[in-house]
This record gives structure tokens, C-alpha cells and sequence, in this order.
């Protein structure tokens, strides 16, 4: 070899090493920064964020967001409205996304080789988020990638879904274990519901039936996300999307996460969720008291319920932690048009649970998608969410509005101020003597109590639904006082100094 041949490799060699090395420094300052997404420590019933305590407000038009290429439009709208938290289910379940596993010749995968479009499509989506201060919900196992595709509803088939039948995991699609080896089963002719399914995807850790081939890709999939994650410090980790399966699934997970965090010294916040929309269930009282396991509780099934039983339930999750807090999250807020319930109000309805929530003390709220165009909602039976259309727009930007106005970090859910308060009538939140919130769903008037305020105090009204602020009022304090909306439809109101 001449020595001009050696020059040149020796000089490829060293650009290869700064380039390297480049990219590995650039990660590095993300990951090391101090300022990850973590509990608040003055009220841990909210997050931090770059020091700084922070309400996560959010709305997206999909549930795999990372999973399109073109998504950075997106989160520049979701970002100007006032939103900072997006929903990630780590799914491939539309025809249009690839899956994370390479697809050989023959149409198989092989589970030892990546598809490298999935893993950057991740990698680029959290670079974005980041640049926009958004935070992350990673939800990883999504139970609909892993059971009958096109689950159906009662008026048809949802089109355009892929499940089981396309899943790399499934041992008649890919090149590295029969059914026989993984114990895991070829057809699955059955969809996830709230109980238990006895699919041996989801039993095959020790705690289960203990599959260990099936296990070895499992953890390789969550490796792989967490090589790519761990380089963030704007992302949260939910174990499953409204799981039935057995708990030990979910606390499996979270153990195996927690550990490869410190091992490579990284902040994790852990969670799981359950399918039951009835928190006054034993399965969420598990999980609500599992400090081993889980950072923060995931309350999103609780948007199927309406009105005043919405927030009752979630005073009741809130009470039962109130000496030792922990984080509320809500990542979905259910609530489009649904006429086989009879709810033509649904989408209106959503918005109100999206206010109650803030209400009710929760550390992030955030609209369920609600299909590809806001016409989809208004013409389609069932309709998720409103996800991030004008109306998701419009709320989002009103509670921002709102809540920039106040300290909500160090006010709690005060419903107990209110007098002559109807059924689901007003909500209050307050730092007692200092600052009250008072929101109406559908206006009205109620009595509250500032005793041990301010003699003088003013009252300021936002218009939701325009976004608008009216003129402060001065208003007499340290006594019951009678507050009327100033019109029907959802108003809000400061009470400050």
C-alpha cells in the first residue's frame, strides 16, 4: 500500500471520528442537561421542566405522531396555540407506517435487523419536539398493533388498520422463531378488552409463562427505543395504552426501563394504563399506590365519564394520594360525536372535561385524536377526540391564556369555597386568602367564600370560547360573595388582589 493510500484512509478515518464524535457530544448535551422533565418538588402534583414548574396542555391528529414524516407542521401549531405535550404510541398500525423490523425479499422479517426509516422517524420526531419545548408521552405497547386486525365496531370494520396479521412479532411473518420455539400463537381471532386476554404476547415474562425467545425481541424493541429516547429530556414512558392485561405485564416493563436507566444514569418517570373508565376500581388503585414501579398516574380512561361523575372521580384518585402526591396525567381526552350513545354533544363535551381536569388539579390535559379532518368528526359515528382542530386550538389557547395569569402550581381543587352550587355547575381552584379560579361549564352563578382575603379584591372574566379577556371589576373581599357568569356558554374567572 502506498503511503498516499494510507494518508487518505488515515484521514477518512479521522473525519469518520469527528463526525462520530460530533454526534455523540450533540446528544450528550441533550441528554445531560439539567433541566429534564421531572416531578415539581414544591406541589408534586405537577411536572418541571427546564427548572421552571409547567402545565402540559396538548392535542394531536394522531396517536403514533413519530410514525409520519411530515409532522414538524404540526407541532409548530400545536406550539403556537400554547400546547407543550403530545401523545406517542409507538404503533405501526396504519398501512402507510413501517414497522420497526426489517422486511427481507421474501416478504418476512427478520427481528435481529431494524428498519431504519421507523427508528429515525422516532429520533427526528423527539429532535422536534425538543426544539419546541414539547414534552413526550412515549406509550409502548399499544395492545391494538397486537390483536385482530380492523377491530370491529358495531357498524362495520374501521378501515385502514393493520394488527396481528401484520405484526413482525407474529411467528408465521418472521424468519426467527416458529410458534413452537416463541410459545407465542399464530392467529389471534380476538380483540383487547378490559379483562385479561391470555394472549401469550403479553405473558411471556418470568412473573407469567415465562416465554423466553419471545421475551429476547421484546426487550431488544424497548433497547432499541431507549438507545434512541434516553438522548431526550422531554419524555415521559406510559408502559401500555389501556391495557386489560395482567398487571405484571406493565410492572415488568417498568422495572426493566427503570434499571437501564441507571445504569446509563438517566431521569425516568414511569406509568401504566388501564382500560377501566371506573377509577374506583381495584386495578387503579394498584397502580395509583406502586411507588416502586410508577412515578405518575395515567387518569385518561376517565374521559368516557361526564359531567360532575368526571370530576368526582378524579377528586376521588386525588384524595387518595394528597399526603404523598404524585402527577395526574391525562393523555387522551375522549369526547367527539358518538350517536349510538346519543351524545351529540360529545364534542362539546370533551372541551368541558378538558377545563374540569385543570380544575380538578391534574398535571396535563390533552385532546384525543379525532380522525383525519374535522369534518370526520362532525359526519362519522364515533369520533375519538377533537385532537388538534380549531375548536382543540381555540381551548388551548384560552387555558394558557388563563392559567399565565395565575399561579395554579400552588393551588389546589376547592370546590369546598362554593355554595349554592348546582350539579356540575362551577369548579374552583385556589390558593385560599391569595388568588381563586372559578370555572363555569355552561354559566350560572354560585356564592364563594374569600374570608381571610384582601378587603378589595378584582375580579377578571375570560371568554373561552373567543379568547377574549373582559375588563377587570373591582370586587369586595374577606366575605361570601355571589358570582354570576356573564353569559351562558363556558366562562372562567380570576378573583386577585
Amino acid at each position: 500500500m502506498t503511503s498516499f493510500i494510507k494518508s487518505l484512509l488515515l484521514a477518512c478515518t479521522s473525519i469518520t471520528l469527528f463526525l462520530n464524535t460530533s454526534c455523540k457530544q450533540n446528544q450528550s448535551e441533550i441528554s445531560d442537561e439539567q433541566y429534564h422533565i421531572r416531578i415539581y418538588d414544591k406541589n408534586p402534583f405537577y411536572w418541571e421542566y427546564k427548572g421552571k414548574p409547567v402545565l402540559l396542555l396538548g392535542g394531536s391528529s394522531m396517536d403514533n405522531l413519530f410514525n409520519y414524516p411530515d409532522i414538524a407542521d404540526e407541532l409548530d401549531l400545536i406550539q403556537s396555540v400554547g400546547g407543550n405535550y403530545v401523545r406517542n404510541t409507538m404503533s405501526s398500525r396504519k398501512p402507510e407506517n413501517p414497522w420497526p423490523h426489517f422486511k427481507l425479499e421474501n416478504g418476512l422479517y427478520d427481528l435481529d435487523q431494524w428498519n431504519e426509516e421507523y427508528w429515525d422517524r422516532f429520533d427526528t420526531f423527539l429532535q422536534l419536539c425538543y426544539e419546541r419545548d414539547i414534552i413526550v408521552q412515549i406509550e409502548i405497547w399499544d395492545p391494538h398493533d397486537y390483536f385482530k386486525t380492523q377491530a370491529l365496531r358495531p357498524w362495520g370494520p374501521t378501515p385502514g388498520l393493520r394488527g396481528w396479521e401484520s405484526c413482525p412479532f407474529n411467528p408465521d411473518l418472521n424468519i426467527n422463531y416458529t410458534e413452537e420455539e416463541s410459545g407465542l400463537d399464530s392467529d389471534i381471532d380476538y380483540y383487547p378488552t378490559r379483562l385479561p386476554s391470555g394472549h401469550p404476547f403479553f405473558y411471556s415474562i418470568p412473573e407469567l409463562k415465562d416465554l423466553p425467545v419471545a421475551r429476547k425481541y421484546q426487550e431488544a424493541f424497548v433497547d432499541k427505543m431507549l438507545s434512541i429516547s434516553f438522548n431526550y429530556p422531554n419524555v415521559l414512558y406510559c408502559m401500555n395504552n389501556e391495557t386489560g392485561e395482567p398487571p405484571e405485564w406493565g410492572e415488568y416493563w417498568a422495572k426493566y426501563i427503570r434499571k437501564k436507566a441507571r445504569e446509563e444514569d438517566k431521569d425516568v418517570y414511569l406509568a401504566d394504563m388501564r382500560r377501566w373508565v371506573n377509577l374506583y376500581a381495584e386495578e387503579h388503585t394498584r397502580i395509583l399506590h406502586d411507588r416502586v414501579h410508577f412515578d405518575f398516574f395515567e387518569i385518561s380512561q376517565n374521559t368516557q365519564n361526564s359531567g360532575q361523575s368526571h370530576y368526582d372521580q378524579i377528586m376521588y384518585i386525588r384524595d387518595q394520594i394528597v399526603d404523598y402526591p404524585k402527577p395526574l396525567n391525562n393523555i387522551k381526552i375522549y369526547g367527539g360525536r358518538n350517536v349510538l350513545k346519543g351524545e351529540e354533544d360529545g364534542i362539546n363535551e370533551s372541551t368541558k372535561r378538558f377545563w374540569r381536569n385543570i380544575f380538578g388539579g391534574i398535571a396535563s390535559s390533552r385532546f384525543h385524536r379525532e380522525g383525519t379532518t374535522y369534518e370526520a368528526v362532525k359526519e362519522e359515528p364515533l369520533a375519538h377526540g377533537i385532537g388538534i382542530t380549531e375548536l382543540a386550538q381555540l381551548h388551548i389557547r384560552s387555558m394558557r391564556m388563563y392559567t399565565d395569569e395565575m399561579n395554579i402550581f400552588i393551588c389546589s381543587p376547592s370546590n369546598h369555597l362554593l355554595s349554592n352550587r348546582e350539579h356540575n355547575d362551577a369548579y374552583c381552584l385556589a390558593e385560599e386568602g391569595k388568588q381563586y379560579a372559578l370555572y363555569f361549564p355552561d354559566g350560572g352563578e354560585v356564592v364563594i367564600d374569600l374570608s381571610g382575603s384582601a378587603t378589595n379584591m378584582n375580579i377578571r372574566w375570560l371568554d373561552i370560547l373567543n379568547s377574549e379577556w373582559l375588563e377587570s371589576q373591582e370586587l369586595k373581599g374577606n366575605r361570601e360573595v355571589r358570582i354570576s357568569a356573564p353569559g351562558t356558554g363556558q366562562w372562567a374567572a380570576l378573583i386577585l388582589p
